[in-house]
């Protein structure tokens, strides 16, 4: 172990001191919680141009007269000027925004059009045609002729907010804890992304270390002092305990900030007066043990997930004398890691889904799939028996790759075949 650990010292030393890892240590945590919270603020605090859409009713119907305007969006009614004259005078020199162009049917395919003299808005479109979709409705309904048909659509109208909870046995509301699909979503997504970035990116670094030792002759320095396995895990291990400490660092600055940079962001007022989604990620942001769970969690399935992965980079890098020949086994390693993405997509259409169950449950795809259903509120024996059979995996993993390893570290000059990496499997 004393080699080992040498070993694990000069890996972990030699990159902590990277100014790389430096700034993405400092940076990443600012741009997670950009990540969350973007959305939101873009919502509440983001304000277009004002628009002036010039409005021809065609319809017989005074369609444009009941069009109502919006905090962004006002209409000109125009009486008598033809759709070809309009589009002349309302040019984009005039800072008229478009034109709305009802036909005599507005129930016919191209009876409705938006001329606009710059880019429009997914939201500004859907807003207009619901708005004569409503009225139209309504006239269809007033045809009926029945009495007080406006006080019975006032009455009918119902808005819902569905409120959800989750299931603790006790019964009590009060003691349910309240959750959030869409913030489940975005809590998923990001910590499965921010796990499969660390896989890649430290993997590699792993493959590319082992692969310029091997080329300088540095590993036939070292095996005269250290045995092949020793070298192979303290190299993965020194890289796994830089990753650990990012994973940390993160953790206290992310915690930290949602307890102090939050309600700076957000006023009472603005929480108070928006949607449940909004509330719902303020009081998961400023759930300190929730969020501590969760980056407890990252990191029992980081560490598992890199190491697993970690010895099969190994084990590909010694087996090659340069980066680029390492591709071959780079395409067949990274195939599980992007198929964990696709399967972790099946975790927000339903986390409890067979394909979503068994892919957190594989090794290879565990770590990033059951990541992302954690926030979900999956059960806890789901998470224990994934985190026993990657770990368990990892060993009988680490154990095939140094047989590899113990090989392949002085092989040069010649790029082995998948058949050649069985015959050194095999090799007692």
């Amino acid at each position: 172990m004393k080699n080992t650990w040498l070993i694990i010292m000069r890996e972990f030393g030699e990159r902590v001191r990277k100014k790389s890892f430096i700034i993405t240590t400092l940076l990443m945590p600012i741009f997670m919680i950009g990540m969350m919270i973007a959305p939101t603020l873009m919502m509440l605090y983001s304000k277009g141009e004002q628009k002036q859409i010039v409005v021809l009713d065609r319809s017989g119907q005074a369609i444009a007269e009941r069009l109502m305007p919006a905090a962004e969006t006002t209409f000109i009614i125009e009486e008598r000027m033809s759709k070809g004259e309009a589009c002349r005078i309302f040019n984009e020199e005039s800072g008229i925004f478009g034109i709305l162009y009802l036909g005599r049917d507005v129930e016919q395919r191209d009876s409705v059009q938006l001329i606009t003299n710059a880019s429009s808005s997914m939201m500004l479109e859907e807003s207009i045609a619901s708005q004569i979709s409503a009225i139209i409705e309504h006239d269809k309904l007033a045809s009926y002729n029945i009495e007080n048909i406006e006080q019975i659509l006032a009455e009918v109208e119902t808005n819902i907010e569905l409120s959800t909870y989750l299931n603790d046995g006790t019964g009590v509301e009060e003691s349910m804890e309240s959750t959030s699909s869409s913030i489940n979503y975005i809590l998923g997504l990001v910590l499965g992304m921010m796990l499969y970035m660390i896989i890649i990116l430290y993997g590699q670094m792993v493959l590319t270390s082992v692969v310029e030792e091997k080329a300088s002759r540095v590993i036939d320095v070292l095996v005269t002092s250290c045995t092949p396995l020793q070298i192979m895990m303290g190299k993965i291990l020194g890289i796994a305990l830089v990753a650990i400490t990012q994973i940390a660092i993160w953790a206290i600055l992310i915690i930290g900030a949602s307890n102090f940079l939050m309600p700076t962001l957000f006023s009472v007022e603005v929480v108070a007066t928006n949607d449940m989604m909004m509330q719902s990620l303020m009081g998961t942001l400023g759930n300190t043990g929730y969020l501590a769970s969760l980056f407890l969690y990252l990191l029992l399935f980081i560490i598992g997930g890199f190491l697993l992965y970690a010895s099969l980079y190994a084990a590909a890098g010694s087996a090659v004398d340069s980066v680029m020949d390492g591709q071959q086994f780079n395409t067949v390693i990274m195939m599980p890691i992007i198929l964990s993405l696709i399967a972790m997509m099946s975790v927000f259409n339903d986390p409890n889904s067979p394909l979503a169950f068994w892919a957190s449950m594989i090794p290879l795809t565990s770590p990033i799939v059951m990541i992302a259903r954690i926030p979900c509120g999956i059960a806890l024996w789901e998470i224990i028996v994934s985190l026993v059979v990657l770990y368990a995996s990892f060993v009988f993993t680490t154990w095939a790759a140094s047989k590899i390893y113990r090989v392949g570290i002085f092989m040069h000059g010649k790029r082995p075949t998948w058949h050649d990496l069985w015959v050194w499997f095999r090799m007692k």
